[in-house]
């Protein structure tokens, strides 16, 4: 019988620390072959977490290692252009992680020498990181005592302790950043901090969580009323809304295909993509604000890419050049691309998939 989600009641008084039991249980189930905890590298234990904000572990391993390749310290990476660094990105998504991985490599080298500092203010002030991000980098890369608190603990401890406030909250985000501080112990802070991330993302899964192999079950109030699934509860999501837009693969005498830059911030903010038409006449549009004269030809698919607050149904339309149009690189903003031989360039995955059809 499916029950009822909980209702907001007073809290029982606070169980025991968790931390003695999931530092036992990650010495025999933790992931201790992840490739960013082979070698306590300040810099790659920095890039894993950029990597791993909103995105999941087997995901991240094989940009981890190819981003690894192409900038082998915080150095190569400060001296790299942005396009080399939103290159290597390309299809992880959340670009902006990635800009501001490349920025605050640079003030890195400016003013630390090009390492990781070990004072948690001057590294949660860096472009992209934050309060719970820097306590992480400080714990895994010098074992420094620092609670933490990304989704999975949140999860973890929202669960242990039955809160049922609804997630965004200012008030339960102070409770739970007390109860991360409470349950962090005073030795071992990089294994507790691999622990306590590696349960909620294998055992305290946000859907069918593995009751019966967590190290907490026996204090955990949410498994003593039965309903984890219930923690934490989340306040109600508006409906996705969808986006249409056209997307043009331009080809000039050569093959090449028009690419722009697109604007810094925003939606894939700094990558290459394709002209986007939202008008009825493709010809029209492109000769108006492109300056340039196609000859449209039918449309392929619709591509739906997904985001987290919206869906963009992308329908690209080949068309061919008519006439010249090398004077629209004047800007530096546009390119005419080979795809045949690509170069150290971002794309967004959908635009990229685009291309390697069209090749």
């Amino acid at each position: 019988m499916k029950r009822s989600p909980p209702t907001k009641r007073a809290q029982p008084q606070t169980p025991p620390r968790i931390g003695a039991r999931l530092l036992r249980w990650y010495d025999r189930h933790g992931r201790k072959d992840l490739p960013w905890k082979r070698h306590r590298n300040p810099y790659h234990v920095w890039l894993s977490e950029i990597m791993l904000q909103q995105t999941q572990v087997a995901t991240v391993i094989p940009y981890f290692a190819r981003f690894i390749a192409r900038f082998p310290s915080i150095a190569s990476l400060a001296r790299a252009d942005v396009n080399a660094v939103l290159h290597q990105w390309s299809g992880l998504g959340y670009y902006a992680r990635a800009r501001n991985l490349h920025r605050a490599a640079r003030i890195l080298v400016r003013e630390h020498a090009g390492r990781v500092p070990r004072d948690v203010e001057a590294v949660a002030n860096l472009p992209g990181v934050g309060r719970s991000t820097a306590a992480a980098i400080l714990a895994l890369a010098y074992d420094q005592r620092h609670a933490i608190l990304d989704g999975n603990v949140k999860r973890v401890l929202a669960r242990y302790h039955a809160i049922a406030e609804p997630l965004p909250g200012r008030h339960v985000e102070q409770q739970l950043w007390e109860l991360a501080d409470y349950h962090t112990p005073r030795g071992r802070a990089a294994d507790y901090t691999q622990a306590i991330m590696d349960l909620g993302a294998t055992v305290c899964r946000r859907t069918q969580p593995l009751c019966a192999q967590c190290p907490a079950r026996k204090n955990c109030a949410a498994f003593a009323e039965g309903s984890p699934e219930h923690y934490p509860q989340r306040r109600d999501r508006k409906t996705v809304p969808t986006r249409t837009v056209k997307m043009l693969l331009i080809r000039d005498a050569r093959g090449h295909v028009l690419l722009q830059r697109r604007p810094p911030i925003g939606v894939w903010g700094g990558l290459w993509g394709l002209p986007e038409c939202h008008a009825r006449d493709v010809r029209d549009w492109s000769q108006v604000t492109l300056g340039l004269d196609i000859v449209p030809e039918p449309r392929w698919p619709r591509l739906r890419h997904s985001f987290s607050h919206f869906h963009l149904d992308i329908h690209p339309i080949p068309a061919r050049l008519v006439g010249d149009g090398l004077r629209i690189m004047e800007s530096g903003d546009s390119v005419w691309y080979n795809c045949r031989r690509p170069d150290e360039r971002g794309l967004a995955a959908p635009v990229r998939r685009l291309l390697d059809q069209l090749r």
